[in-house]
């Protein structure tokens, strides 16, 4: 396999720049200005370069991390700012676009609230003229969960995310990225396999069930609800907890079992052995309750507003403004949280795919032989693949594989320090892996 170096990826984004659509809104920040452009090549591959090597450095022992943004400082409102909008600052005189510049730019312009600017004077050429200061708002978003935010106006966005890991944008959406000398590009089909979301059917169906009882006790007064609408809410916890699993830096392992396995799996048996087990009661089951309470209480609210017409869904959710599906979305959020805290433990957290947490700190102790090769899935449908050795990964991922060899019905999720993602199942006789989760630009 040939290296990909920054050249390559400014050449992929001029041939895919025109093909990404802009994401426009009227609240957008700069909206008054749609000069979105490219640079010619030269300036583009210079410009890619120089946040390249700035991505090399490191300030005072940290990497250097930020996020750039090409567009004249008056395409942007003087008045407005977060968290709704983005407040530019310009500086009294520009400075020049170099990776020591943007080294020590990149300590004041946190990568959560703000932006490097930069623009291209036909004279002098690349320079950058301020800061922007986006709030963090956006980083919600990208996380999962229900609320929202404003766009990116459609201009160049860089960000550098640590040594060699870059992301080009178009504005709020990712054309390319750049890691360990790979390139790839999201597509839009890329978040959820479609293959898996079957095998979490039977625990999705079993919520919609107690759901149904419920509003069979409460007669009319509710509205009915999309059945689609705790897939996508599924997804989005799942998002939150991977997410929050790469942020930490660590690496871990989430292990996903059937229901009807529990007992099995979390007593003496030769798959997994988990140290730390929870105590069979309310709180191991704190997801599923929760799910349950939101699809109630959203149901409730349609009822209320006099909803009888459509089932209620996940847009209806994203809008909703009670206090009570507030906290809940809170609550959702802290739990995601303190999944993913728990992955930090050497060994697996061990949940089912109705979302009981059995526990963590589990030693996959599967005694099959050794795999020699797995399958890399190329498409969402899982139809095309590539088969590799298991030879060029770590033990996370060979136990990993190994289990998955051994109980055809478990699906592990691996989160390796640098970030990457995995889903691993076994399908269609043999061990197969997933790693276009694109839970966000950061997933690179």
């Amino acid at each position: 396999m040939t290296h990909s170096y920054p050249v390559d990826l400014a050449s992929i984004l001029k041939e895919r720049w025109n093909d990404v659509p802009a994401l426009t809104d009227g609240g957008i920040a700069g909206d008054s200005c749609v000069s979105d452009f490219l640079p010619d090549s030269s300036v583009l591959e210079f410009l890619i370069s120089v946040c390249y090597q700035a991505s090399l450095m490191r300030d005072e022992g940290r990497s250097v991390t930020f996020r750039l943004l090409l567009r004249e400082p008056s395409c942007f409102k003087a008045h407005e700012g977060p968290p709704a909008g983005l407040q530019r600052i310009v500086f009294g005189q520009p400075r020049s676009f170099d990776e020591h510049e943007l080294r020590r730019l990149s300590c004041a312009a946190d990568f959560y609230r703000s932006l490097i600017g930069a623009n291209l004077d036909q004279a002098e050429g690349l320079r950058i003229w301020g800061l922007i200061n986006s709030g963090s708002r956006w980083i919600q978003t990208l996380h999962g969960g229900r609320k929202t935010c404003e766009f990116l106006p459609p201009s160049l966005v860089i960000h550098v995310l640590g040594p060699g890991r870059l992301a080009v944008c178009k504005g709020s959406l990712t054309i390319a990225t750049l890691h360990s000398g790979r390139i790839t590009c999201p597509t839009a089909d890329t978040t959820v396999p479609r293959w898996l979301p079957a095998s979490f059917t039977p625990a999705e169906n079993r919520l919609l069930e107690l759901h149904r009882e419920a509003r069979e006790i409460e007669g009319k007064s509710w509205a009915t609800l999309d059945e689609s609408f705790i897939t996508i809410l599924a997804q989005q916890v799942y998002k939150r907890i991977v997410s929050i699993m790469r942020n930490l830096h660590h690496g871990g392992t989430v292990i996903l079992i059937p229901h009807e396995r529990a007992a099995e799996l979390s007593s003496k048996n030769p798959y997994i052995d988990i140290k730390y087990k929870f105590a069979k009661e309310e709180p191991r089951e704190r997801l599923a309750s929760l799910y349950l309470r939101i699809m109630n209480a959203l149901a409730e609210e349609g009822g209320k507003r006099g909803i009888f017409n459509r089932p209620m869904g996940w847009a209806d959710y994203v809008a909703s403004d009670s206090e009570t599906i507030e906290r809940l979305d809170e609550a959702i959020f802290e739990a995601a949280h303190f999944i993913a805290d728990l992955t930090t433990v050497d060994g697996a957290v061990v949940m089912t795919k109705s979302l009981e947490l059995l526990g963590f700190g589990g030693e996959i102790i599967g005694r099959s032989n050794k795999i020699e090769t797995v399958a890399r899935l190329l498409d969402a449908e899982g139809e095309q693949r590539q088969v590799e050795s298991t030879q060029g990964v770590g033990t996370r991922h060979r136990s990993a594989y190994r289990l998955c060899h051994e109980l055809h019905d478990v699906v592990a999720v691996v989160v390796s320090q640098d970030g990457m993602v995995r889903i691993i199942t076994w399908k269609d006789k043999m061990v197969v892996y997933w790693d276009k989760m694109a839970i966000s630009f950061l997933d690179i």
